[in-house]
């Protein structure tokens, strides 16, 4: 998911919308390691590559809108986001099911105070408003405090004793979040041994939302009770625990592209071992930089330069996308050389814009191997199954021309699941790099306990989470919405 946090300096023009919202956190324990229980909504049904395509057009609005930052969509969690998580907050714990978004910094829920939040949802889970009158640990987060002169920037204007922070989200297609930020307890599950754990919390800053407006509204059939941020920022939810001392500032996920499922895992993952490739600094993405790509054992001719675009350097990786986009330079010379392989194919092109053929026989004999080339000799190999895909008795190909996707034409490269699932992907916000190795997502893997030195198993079976455990539950959710509007902010 793409978020944009409204400047300061446009705060004035909304404070009609959220003057009513008027009316800190201390983490203690040691740093521990958890998982998250991951499942894909569709494991055992064929993914149409119209749906998919879909889902990403609207995901890259938010990210060629200029927002702020993905991993998993849309302007909507539900269309946006391809998991979500079930998570207890407050004293006593309520469950809330949030959006997990690696794109995302902020987490929010809908809150007591709103009118126009969902009130059902028809994914078959029950929907929660926050109350912080109850829960005994909830505080409201007040406009003087640090977070909030961190988040917008600076002071800001006609914040007066006891006044609560504000907060609003704009997305892309036009809808938008607004409330006020509170401090609470989460909950989640510390490992304690191999496929064990133990129950502990954790104090966090998030939103609570009493204003939404188009997707995020009360017509949202699809709805969730907010979003978990997952994002590069201080602000996100593992940040804030990061930065008390609870958890390593490092997480990972693997996407079970065949029987669906897989692991979220918060902390160092010791088990497989993956080779790690730099982030690209001061970008708001998970960008790195690609340096070659080669089709079966012949290297393409291209320069690391053609993978950027305008102000966005180097490469996105966004599980939150669903497919794989190049710019046209790139995208041309890769399927060209792809269906090289077989010159007798007979291309069609279905819906104006997919490129697709029949085909009979084993894929990986007759297509060749993919493998990208990133900094410090880090690979990333796509299996000719896996940027295949079947539409109406034909095979597609899943590799998209960025080029024709976005208003503006921008090129920008970016790798979604097509490229990520099936492969554990770990992300070292310490020390600023990502990296990646293929692997059974059905099984487990070892996350060391920094508390004790000790490394436990977990396992794509456990429910689990953040610093250790959140209790959760991942989705995938592709929402096919017939048209959005645009919106250009201050």
């Amino acid at each position: 998911m793409i978020l944009r946090l409204i400047p300061s300096h446009c705060l004035p023009l909304l404070l009609p919308l959220i003057c009513f919202l008027v009316a800190s956190s201390s983490i203690t324990g040691a740093l521990s390691s958890g998982v998250i229980h991951v499942k894909y909504k569709f494991a055992g049904s064929q993914r149409s590559i119209v749906d998919l395509k879909v889902h990403d057009s609207l995901r890259q609005l938010r990210i060629l809108t200029g927002v702020d930052l993905p991993l998993g969509g849309s302007g909507r969690p539900d269309g946006l986001g391809l998991y979500y998580a079930r998570i207890g907050i407050g004293t006593p714990s309520k469950d809330y099911y949030l959006q997990v978004d690696t794109g995302s910094d902020i987490m929010w829920v809908n809150c007591i105070q709103c009118n126009e939040c969902p009130r059902r949802s028809s994914l078959g889970i029950d929907l929660t408003l926050y109350n912080i009158e109850d829960s005994a640990t909830g505080k409201l987060v007040s406009c003087d405090q640090d977070f909030c002169y961190a988040i917008n920037g600076g002071p800001l204007a006609d914040c007066v004793a006891n006044m609560s922070c504000p907060y609003i989200e704009i997305y892309g297609d036009g809808s938008s979040t607004a409330g006020h930020f509170v401090n609470d307890i989460v909950l989640y599950d510390r490992v304690s041994g191999d496929l064990e754990t133990s129950s502990a919390n954790g104090s966090v800053i998030f939103g609570c939302g009493a204003t939404q407006s188009g997707n995020l509204g009360s017509s949202n059939e699809e709805a969730l009770d907010g979003i978990l941020g997952f994002g590069k920022a201080n602000t996100s939810m593992i940040s804030q625990l990061a930065a008390s001392g609870i958890v390593e500032n490092m997480f990972a996920h693997c996407l079970d592209g065949v029987n669906g499922g897989g692991i979220f895992a918060i902390g160092h993952v010791v088990q497989p071992k993956v080779n790690m490739t730099p982030l690209v600094p001061n970008q708001p993405h998970y960008n790195v930089n690609m340096t070659a790509i080669q089709v079966g054992h012949d290297f393409l001719n291209f320069t690391a330069d053609m993978f950027d675009s305008a102000d966005q350097k180097g490469t996105i990786i966004d599980s939150g996308t669903t497919l794989a986009y190049l710019p046209e330079m790139v995208y041309e010379p890769l399927v060209n050389e792809i269906l090289s392989q077989q010159p007798s194919l007979k291309l069609q092109t279905v819906r104006d814009e997919y490129t697709c053929f029949q085909y009979s026989e084993s894929l990986d004999e007759a297509f060749p191997n993919v493998t990208f080339h990133f900094e410090n000799s880090v690979t990333l190999k796509v299996y000719p199954h896996e940027y295949l895909f079947p539409y109406s008795g034909l095979w597609c190909i899943g590799w998209q021309n960025s080029g024709l996707q976005s208003r503006d034409r921008k090129n920008m490269t970016l790798l979604g699941d097509l490229v990520l699932s099936n492969k554990l992907v770990v992300y070292d916000l310490e020390n600023q790099t990502i990296g990646w190795t293929e692997y059974n997502c059905s099984s487990s893997i070892k996350v060391r306990d920094e508390r004790t030195g000790m490394v436990h198993l977990v396992g794509s079976h456990h429910y689990i989470s953040s610093g250790s455990y959140l209790k959760v539950r991942f989705i995938m959710i592709l929402t096919v919405l017939a048209s959005f509007s645009h919106f250009s902010g201050c």
